[in-house]
């Protein structure tokens, strides 16, 4: 497969693995009765902070969970209005803080990057974590624009595999096209990509511009079999004894005047072939034909998993029919889905001012594709928040439990993103433009304080939150606290016992008195611990494990 090499890549080809851990710490939540400091349990997230430590921060938790990503990068236009060199992530890639990591992490390389050389090691750490973060069954959406689509196809190909595209989408972007240009852009792409699309079947959606009336609502299709070219040469089947048809009694003569040809008189009666009977013609679905005879005439799945029988019918077409369990019909291209200058608007109302918002039906056609009642879905380039927006409206309409979890550089992720769910949530507008509130909550979190300092651990961070990290890299599972009076005790993965000995203001050592005070029964046992006093031997023997704290823990 074909890869995209540019100034920087090797510093950043990895550089996810060596951004720092740090925890999240919440500064408030919110629900129906306003902001308080109390934690009222929300798993609905909005984080403060650099996107691409936040997704490290959210990997002991999450990795592996997140069914719907929706990210809405910068586009990297080039545009050089103070406006746009406000935005951390701003077109030209020139904020201070981005130039200052970008020079940290490419070295001296990066004197002669381009725009495009930044913009693309600006996003591949944080796809590396995506992809960490993503579901087996899990889709991502990402919106760009002609300037960096192809570049984008080609470090997704590479980090999600090729066999994972899907589609790229073409949203056509309803709003002003009356300005001229040698050819006016009335478009952007959404480039879409399923971690492991053999675990998926057909999306959950309709396309917005089907009528009420439109055949994609009926309960089953029919299609004749009968499809003659060079693609589709001429070939017999054997219509055995039993095959089904639509009229209860028929008579089919011989014939080679139409199609399907047939060899043998066909004798129906109480709707089934009373004989064995051979055709002939060129078919569309022959392989599942064969596949429906074989079966015995039961329902067999066709190639996208929909129950499927043949039937003949009065004229002596063979027919395959399709039930429909769900509709789904999806195009590349979808329009009338609202607009930025729309969603602007919208914006006012709730007091907010915020350019190009992407708007709040588009991503909710999205995420309806795949995303169930109890999904995780993740957007780590919030801006005005429309994701969560997006998810409270479907939580609100069928009752679901979504979560959202969105990632805000700037100082507005408070004053914008946070507001806007925040009016989401109570309701916003007067009069006739008043919309009545989702209902919901939502916790905010600033990043705090690193894991590790150097080679220690930073005593600033809570035991609790380090029980959590070490958890997660040895079993890759969510940590739950677990009960009994064992306060090292982390729990048991896979018949092995693990223990976090630790001490913020002494150092702790893994003895024969610690060890007389483990109870909890395993076939195995990891104690992190300071130092140890007992030789590897007569650990081995009693099938302990001994790990250094810092030095054995790994890193995310």
């Amino acid at each position: 497969m074909p890869t995209l090499e540019w100034i920087g890549k090797s510093k950043v080809i990895n550089h996810h693995q060596d951004v720092p851990f740090r925890v999240l710490e919440r500064k408030y939540s919110f629900d129906e009765n306003g902001q308080h400091d109390e934690d009222n349990g929300s798993e609905n997230m909005i984080i403060r902070g650099d996107n691409l430590e936040a997704l490290k921060a959210l990997l002991p938790r999450y990795e592996g969970r997140v069914k719907c990503i929706y990210i809405d990068p910068p586009y990297n236009t080039a545009k050089s209005s103070e406006k746009n060199k406000a935005w951390v992530y701003s077109d030209n890639v020139d904020d201070p803080r981005i130039k200052r990591w970008l020079n940290e992490t490419v070295g001296d390389e990066g004197e002669d990057l381009t725009r495009h050389d930044k913009w693309l090691c600006m996003m591949y750490p944080r796809l590396k974590l995506l992809y960490k973060l993503l579901a087996q069954d899990g889709i991502i959406f990402i919106s760009i624009d002609d300037n960096e689509s192809h570049y984008l196809r080609f470090i997704c190909d590479e980090i999600f595999g090729r066999k994972s595209f899907i589609a790229q989408i073409v949203w056509r972007s309803d709003g002003n096209f009356d300005n001229q240009a040698k050819i006016k852009n009335c478009h952007e792409y959404i480039i879409c990509y399923i971690k492991n699309p053999d675990l998926v079947g057909l999306p959950n959606g309709i396309d917005p511009n089907v009528t009420e009336g439109s055949k994609i609502f009926r309960s089953e299709v029919r299609n004749t079999l009968v499809k003659n070219g060079p693609k589709n040469p001429m070939s017999k089947v054997l219509l055995p004894k039993g095959f089904p048809c639509t009229v209860d009694e028929l008579v089919i003569e011989k014939r080679n005047n139409a199609f399907p040809y047939y060899y043998q008189k066909a004798i129906i009666s109480k709707g089934v072939l009373q004989n064995d009977v051979e055709v002939e013609s060129g078919w569309s679905s022959k392989n599942i034909l064969i596949n429906f005879i074989n079966n015995g005439f039961q329902p067999v799945l066709d190639t996208k998993g929909q129950s499927t029988v043949f039937e003949i019918t009065k004229t002596g077409a063979i027919e395959m029919v399709k039930k429909r369990t769900s509709i789904s019909h999806v195009l590349s291209v979808i329009s009338n889905l609202g607009s930025t200058q729309n969603m602007s608007s919208e914006l006012a109302t709730m007091g907010i001012k915020f350019d190009f918002p992407k708007p709040t039906a588009l991503i909710q056609y999205l995420l309806g594709f795949y995303c169930e009642e109890d999904s995780i879905v993740l957007d780590s380039f919030a801006g005005s928040g429309t994701t969560a927006h997006a998810v409270l409206n479907m939580n609100k309409a069928d009752g679901g439990n979504r979560q959202f979890i969105i990632v805000e550089m700037m100082d507005y992720a408070e004053d914008i993103t946070a507001k806007r769910a925040k009016c989401v949530i109570k309701g916003y507008g007067e009069g006739k433009n008043a919309v009545e509130g989702t209902g919901g909550n939502f916790s905010f979190y600033d990043l705090g304080e690193p894991l590790l300092m150097g080679d220690c651990l930073n005593e600033a961070v809570a035991p609790e939150k380090i029980r959590e990290y070490i958890w997660f890299m040895e079993t890759k599972q969510p940590y739950a606290p677990p009960s009994g009076g064992n306060p090292y005790y982390l729990g048991k993965h896979n018949s092995t016992g693990y223990y976090f000995y630790y001490e913020p203001q002494r150092v702790t050592v893994l003895d024969y008195a610690f060890l007389s005070t483990i109870t909890e029964k395993a076939d195995g046992t990891v104690i992190y611990a300071d130092r140890c006093s007992i030789s590897e031997d007569k650990l081995a023997k009693m099938g302990v494990t001994f790990k250094k704290i810092p030095r054995d823990i790994s890193k995310l």
